[in-house]
């Protein structure tokens, strides 16, 4: 178990990284192929299938081009078997600071995200 944790540990890090770099190559690397990303705007849900936020990514100056400070932690793992888990976690792109909370399943090739559900505060 302690080695799953380990790899799961290792998908969030992946996370970070292609988030603050702006590389959706490593993004994919842990986004199932058929995730999806929710936030809630003004009472309405949305609703955004992995390619639409990874043009999104693509098209937006990334965190680490515009030497933004870095702040990515893990609030919380809560895995309730060797195949699934919830992470929550909070990181930044100054001025918006997001609390994600990742839905994992872990398949043949490890650890995917399957799921993100996010809120934005801008300061």
């Amino acid at each position: 178990m302690a080695s799953d944790l380990n790899d799961l540990e290792h998908a969030v890090q992946t996370y970070f990284d292609g988030l603050y770099e702006g590389d959706t190559a490593k993004l994919g690397v842990v986004f199932h192929d058929v995730s999806h990303l929710f936030s809630v705007t003004d009472g309405t849900l949305a609703d955004l299938p992995r390619e639409k936020w990874f043009a999104f990514v693509r098209s937006r100056k990334s965190a680490q081009s515009q030497d933004l400070p870095r702040n990515d932690f893990i609030v919380h793992i809560d895995r309730s078997s060797p195949t699934t888990a919830f992470v929550k976690v909070q990181c930044q792109i100054p001025p918006r600071y997001f609390t994600d909370y990742l839905t994992f399943v872990k398949l043949a090739d490890g650890w995917k995200i399957v799921s993100k559900t996010f809120h934005t505060d801008t300061r």
